[in-house]
């Protein structure tokens, strides 16, 4: 989880003050990365990492202990362009049968300081989302609060007295609050002839707010500030869950030919990001990001326990700027990060069944944050 480095200003020396605000500006930068459901995601490729742009946002950094820090964050995408491996499906798009999911995610990060080291946090989502096939004309949609991570973090070396870098490392756990098995009652008869035919099913689980599991939560972050006022930075995040399936069926009937494939699998996630932020010449508390991220689903889960059920692996690769500015105890960031590389790798009960499905990417993640300190 990242941690944004205090707004407050020192009492000391006007050169400590200016390194200060640009750390600041720095783990900002970083924690405008999210999502979470845990945010993770890249359209059917579930993966919501926490506010994380991936790590949770608004970790503690230096703030006072007995301080508190909240930040609000806003993740969304529309994800339409389908993927086999890192290969476009061109037409799907040419024949009208790309499926859409649109997904806003907000979630609300609470951190408490205990020492200049150790802090904790609450990261609680809300998913809007909806999914639709082109040639199709229901739209699914689901909305609800999704699942919580509750976690502690801790400086490598003194905040304090550690001006030029740091490495911090968290552990949290995955609560499964959000509900897995939201369903809508839809009319399948689409032919616009004859009686309506009501259907009643759980929706697509990449528009799920919750996924049906517990999780570890596992993040790092680093910094160093380099010349010429350049900051590097990286962090990340992987979460491990109980692995198996959450129960919810997908279908109305048993797939007898694959019943790997008929309930949804607890899937791990993971998060990695890095990137450099420099400051915006005369214009005081702003500053800009640039660098890649990296989120995705993996084939198999890091815990030895069934990797069974529905799921679909991948990863998206994408890079862009992004835009902060500091001002008292209030930060504002955002960023737009366009996609670079995307590949939906092959399941587990693909490497069963011998088969590889596909799933939709969003060309584009859009992320955004308010923090405020208290």
């Amino acid at each position: 989880m990242l941690r944004t480095q205090p707004v407050h200003q020192s009492q000391s020396s006007l050169k400590y003050k200016a390194i200060q605000k640009l750390f600041i500006l720095f783990f900002v930068s970083a924690s405008v990365l999210l999502a979470t459901a845990t945010a993770h995601g890249q359209g059917c490729i579930l993966a919501r990492s926490p506010q994380q742009t991936g790590l949770p946002t608004g970790q503690g950094g230096v703030l006072q202990p007995g301080h508190w820090q909240v930040t609000i964050g806003e993740r969304h995408q529309f994800s339409y362009q389908h993927y086999v491996g890192d290969v476009y499906q061109e037409y799907r798009a040419q024949q009208g049968t790309q499926v859409e999911n649109r997904i806003n995610l907000v979630t609300v990060n609470l951190t408490y300081q205990i020492t200049p080291r150790i802090s904790v946090e609450l990261d609680a989502p809300w998913l809007f989302a909806t999914r639709k096939s082109q040639n199709s004309p229901i739209k699914y949609a689901a909305s609800g609060f999704g699942d919580t991570i509750i976690g502690v973090n801790s400086w490598l070396l003194n905040p304090e007295k550690a001006t030029r870098g740091n490495v911090s490392g968290g552990l949290g756990l995955l609560i499964p609050s959000g509900n897995d098995d939201v369903k809508n009652t839809t009319n399948t008869n689409t032919t616009g002839v004859g009686p309506v035919v009501e259907t009643t099913l759980p929706v697509d689980y990449s528009i799920q707010p919750g996924g049906g599991g517990w999780g570890l939560v596992m993040q790092w972050m680093g910094y160093w500030r380099g010349g010429h006022n350049l900051t590097f930075y990286t962090d990340g995040d992987y979460i491990a869950t109980q692995g198996g399936t959450n129960g919810v069926q997908r279908a109305a009937t048993f797939n007898t030919a694959q019943p790997l494939n008929n309930e949804v699998a607890v899937s791990d996630q993971y998060l990695f990001e890095a990137g450099v932020m420099f400051p915006v010449p005369h214009v005081t508390g702003l500053a800009i990001t640039l660098g890649p991220r990296d989120e995705g689903v993996p084939a198999k889960n890091l815990f030895p326990n069934s990797n069974a059920g529905f799921r679909r692996p991948g990863f998206a690769v994408t890079a862009g700027p992004g835009i902060q500015y500091a001002h008292d105890n209030n930060i504002i960031t955002a960023g737009v990060y366009k996609a670079i590389h995307r590949d939906r790798t092959v399941s587990y009960p693909d490497s069963v069944y011998g088969t590889h499905g596909d799933a939709a990417f969003a060309q584009y993640v859009w992320l955004a944050s308010y923090t405020h300190r208290f």
